[in-house]
């Protein structure tokens, strides 16, 4: 049965919801869906995974060269890794990382039992008898073909695409070893052998690639676990009726009933009840989330205490922990420029490797002890094999896939590693208010007056009618204070002024100072001084009046949220400079910045406006991170080095920005900050034991020490040491898995 390429649901192939499109045949669940495929049809012109899977089958890519796509399983043709399904979303009965390790673990356990005979055998070397050594020769072929053929065929495929890689080295050892050893055993007399040579190097990099399987294997937990979250079924409320039913048959608009101890089966709006919400295993913050009729619920999230019903605005792959699923895939595969050096040196080193090999061995054959021929091969087969690069291939890519997905688990989405090399070289951050600095929702602050209560329950009468932001943080106040709302008669909306109306037959007057004065109502100085010190600590002042005489203000504002004062802290120990870029007037703007102890302020912009001043900054050399969460913020996110949005904003931010924090809070750039300089400091790391492993390998494999100490080093050891080489790499790299943030 196909499966919609948008959501991956079932869909029966008579479905009228079909599209025919470049010689393939799609189906559609939904007219939702089938327009959105469209959309992102015409906006990737190249297929991709999410929307436009081959035949309903998941692409496969590689790792290290994401350019290379097919439709199935198999090697890249240029560097000889095993390919990994592009999409994470598609449901696979078996993932293909778990296919390749029980592969190469019944390989290497077959060739290390028959390898320990063939290496005990070569221990009596000339005094073995010729049955003796044809066992040999017969056991090595096994390994060599047998367990090492997919080495081999991976070898001849890098000749035959023209991209040498480690494979080439290794298949060139291996072969060289095995077909002199051969050649020796039955056309002449008695010589040295070196069957073990070649089947401990071909058990050896087995063993390295089975290693190297699995710590690939874990880097991909974050998306397993990720995907893991997502609830199976939900109780579906469908003519007054609750039914049990599969999350994949939920529509939008329908309701949910979630009970206590559930999972959130999909994202949407409360609509009733109200409960609180351990939203860890997507933000990263331990603390439960107290939720309202109103606010929205995220899939996968853990309702805690209470019961409540929720209409379903997102599904399948429109989901957040889609998006985070699909993010995260895309950006483990993705490639930091500094993956360019490991790239250049790569494709110069396996000629120069083979060139070095190849004099070596007429240098021994020349010049070298008797019997030649033996030195001669035994060392530039060393050389070989000890300089296989497959440690510096590794070096940058593990190190991305294992750093992203720490920072998905800390609720850090990171839409490229472009934007991880980036954000460590960043000197200046700058930072919308609203909604990034603050809550971005006005809150009454505070109410002053002679009669409070009073004045409360009047002015949340009146603004039942209104749709205005300040009307929703009164309203919101008077239900956290437990008010009666009362009928409202003759409501009039005066535009830029104010309401007036009738609550229980008395006249009642809301709005600005000005409005209330020129009614005729009587204004306290003390009141006015009250106001006055309101606005100047950057507070909106609204005034209720009724029957001719002020009742009392109410001071609202966009509160700061609680973590940015530590987060700017934390980021000026970083020695960052902080520039605030908002729309709001300027004195509202200097207060802000001076409670936070902000650099720089540039108040009462337009969109333009922002991005002029990023395009300002970076003309001036600066590393510009800009975070902001709303439209407005759009292009001054795409203009930046690095774009940070806020989760809680808008689609549009989220879009032109290379990382989004799933929880809107500034702290989290503190961690994106740390992160990134972690993931490059470990990315150093590996590309230095990448490189000082072939820098010092490849001499003492050439024979440089025998003039002066005797010392060579036998093909066996050279692929051990170029396995650890590997292995450390692939270590240093999960290292960054219990970084902490």
């Amino acid at each position: 049965m196909p499966k919609d390429p948008i959501c991956g649901m079932d869909v029966d192939e008579s479905s009228p919801l079909k599209l025919e499109k470049d010689g393939q045949v799609y189906y559609f669940c939904s007219g939702h869906c089938k327009e959105k495929f469209l959309k992102e049809a015409q906006s990737h012109p190249k297929p991709q995974a999410s929307a436009l899977p081959l035949k309903g089958r998941t692409l496969y890519t590689c790792p290290m060269h994401p350019e290379i796509e097919q439709g199935h399983p198999g090697d890249c043709p240029k560097c000889g890794m095993a390919l990994e399904p592009k999409s994470p979303l598609v449901e696979q009965e078996q993932p293909a990382e778990s296919h390749e390790i029980n592969f190469l673990r019944k390989k290497f356990w077959i060739g290390v039992w028959l390898t320990l005979p063939v290496v005990f055998l070569s221990l009596t070397a000339k005094a073995m008898p010729d049955a003796v050594r044809y066992l040999q020769w017969a056991l090595a072929s096994i390994v060599v073909f047998y367990c090492g053929g997919f080495l081999l065929a991976k070898g001849w495929q890098s000749i035959v695409h023209r991209h040498l890689n480690m494979f080439t080295l290794i298949g060139l050892g291996v072969i060289v070893a095995y077909s002199y050893s051969t050649v020796v055993l039955f056309l002449s007399p008695p010589s040295y052998l070196y069957f073990e040579s070649a089947c401990a190097i071909t058990v050896l990099v087995i063993l390295g690639q089975w290693l190297e399987a699995r710590a690939r294997g874990q880097t991909g937990q974050a998306i397993q676990s990720l995907l893991g979250l997502a609830a199976k079924e939900a109780h579906l409320i469908k003519d007054g009726r609750e039914e049990q039913v599969p999350v994949d048959q939920v529509q939008k608009g329908d309701l949910l009933r979630v009970k206590p101890g559930e999972k959130i089966p999909l994202d949407g709006i409360i609509v009733e009840g109200r409960s609180s919400i351990d939203e860890s295993m997507i933000s990263g913050e331990p603390m439960p989330v107290e939720k309202n009729t109103g606010d929205r619920v995220i899939g996968a999230t853990v309702n805690q205490t209470g019961s409540f019903v929720m209409r379903t605005e997102k599904i399948g792959s429109e989901t957040l922990l889609s998006q985070i699923v699909h993010m995260v895939s895309e950006a483990q595969r993705s490639r930091a420029p500094i993956q360019g050096l490991a790239d250049r040196v790569a494709g110069y080193f396996v000629p120069a490797v083979i060139i070095i090999a190849v004099i070596t061995f007429f240098v021994w054959l020349f010049v070298g002890p008797q019997p030649a021929l033996t030195y001669a091969l035994v060392n530039s087969i060393a050389v070989v094999i000890i300089a296989c690069p497959c440690a510096l291939g590794l070096a940058t890519p593990m190190s991305i896939m294992v750093g992203v997905g720490r920072g998905a688990q800390a609720g850090i989405l990171i839409k490229n590693a472009q934007a991880i090399e980036r954000a460590e070289t960043v000197t200046h951050v700058l930072v919308d208010k609203t909604g990034t600095l603050t809550e971005g929702r006005p809150k009454v602050t505070a109410l002053i007056g002679p009669q409070p209560l009073e004045a409360l329950g009047l002015a949340a009468s009146m603004e039942q009618n209104s749709e205005h932001p300040l009307a929703g943080a009164v309203m919101n106040y008077a239900k956290e204070k437990g008010v009666k709302i009362e009928a409202v008669r003759h409501f009039e909306s005066i535009t830029g002024a104010g309401v007036r109306g009738q609550v229980n037959g008395k006249t009642v007057l809301i709005g600005k100072q000005k409005f209330i004065e020129e009614s005729g109502a009587v204004i306290p100085e003390d009141l006015k001084k009250e106001a006055s010190q309101m606005q100047d600590n950057a507070q909106t002042v609204v005034w209720v009046a009724t029957e001719g005489k002020a009742l009392g203000i109410f001071g609202i504002s966009d509160p700061i949220k609680k973590t940015t004062a530590d987060a700017i802290r934390a980021l000026h120990g970083m020695g960052l400079k902080i520039i605030m870029l908002t729309g709001d007037n300027r004195k509202t703007a200097e207060v802000v910045a001076k409670q936070l102890g902000i650099d720089q302020v540039e108040a009462e912009l337009n969109p333009q406006g922002k991005q002029n001043i990023v395009r300002t900054f970076r003309d001036q050399g600066a590393i510009v991170m800009m975070a902001g969460d709303g439209i407005n913020d759009a292009p001054a996110l795409a203009q930046a080095h690095v774009g940070v949005a806020m989760g809680t904003g808008t689609d549009v931010a989220i879009e032109c920005a290379g990382m989004t924090l799933v929880k809107g809070d500034l702290n989290g750039i503190v961690k994106v900050l740390g992160l990134s300089r972690a993931v490059m400091h470990n990315i150093r790391q590996n590309l230095f034991f990448a490189f000082i492993y072939n820098a010092l390998g490849i001499p003492i494999a050439a024979g440089v020490l025998y003039p002066f100490f005797g010392l060579l080093l036998n093909p066996i050891i050279a692929g051990a040491a170029m396995s650890f080489s590997s292995v450390s790499v692939i270590t240093n790299a999960l290292r960054l898995r219990r970084f902490r943030l």
